[in-house]
């Protein structure tokens, strides 16, 4: 794991951030979405399999979440991760996930739709301020 620097540590704390992946003819596929900055200090999103994102990441797990401090767009952090896909049946990260939004995920999702953990693994950080 790849430590994130303190300067940008309060960016873990955003409501909203930006998945990039491969999408299937090559080019990227850019999505806002919720997130939550683990105890073990992981990014972990909750997804819906039936996403387009979720599709991407099952064939290229290559990606990249990125945060911009909106308080200060010239202040951000990027972080390009290989995803792991996790079920989650019973929705035990999604509930965890919809604490911090004070949502239901439960009440998103279609009838018979499934979710899925996607676990960040960092390989590389980029913590810009071109404020200062």
């Amino acid at each position: 794991m790849i430590a994130i620097p303190e300067t940008h540590h309060d960016l873990l704390q955003s409501d909203v951030a930006i998945l990039a992946t491969i999408g299937p003819n090559g080019h990227p596929q850019v999505t806002a979405l919720w997130f939550l900055f683990d105890d073990d200090g992981l990014i972990r999103l909750s997804l819906n399999t039936t996403r387009q994102k979720v599709k991407n990441l099952r064939v290229h797990p290559e990606c990249t979440f990125f945060i911009l401090d909106r308080a200060n767009p010239y202040r951000t952090l990027e972080m390009r991760a290989r995803a792991e896909l996790t079920p989650d049946p019973e929705y035990i990260f999604a509930d965890k996930l919809g604490r911090k939004y004070s949502a239901d995920l439960r009440k998103i999702d279609q009838p018979g739709e499934h979710r899925v953990v996607v676990t960040l693994h960092t390989i590389k950080v980029n913590a810009i301020d071109l404020s200062s």
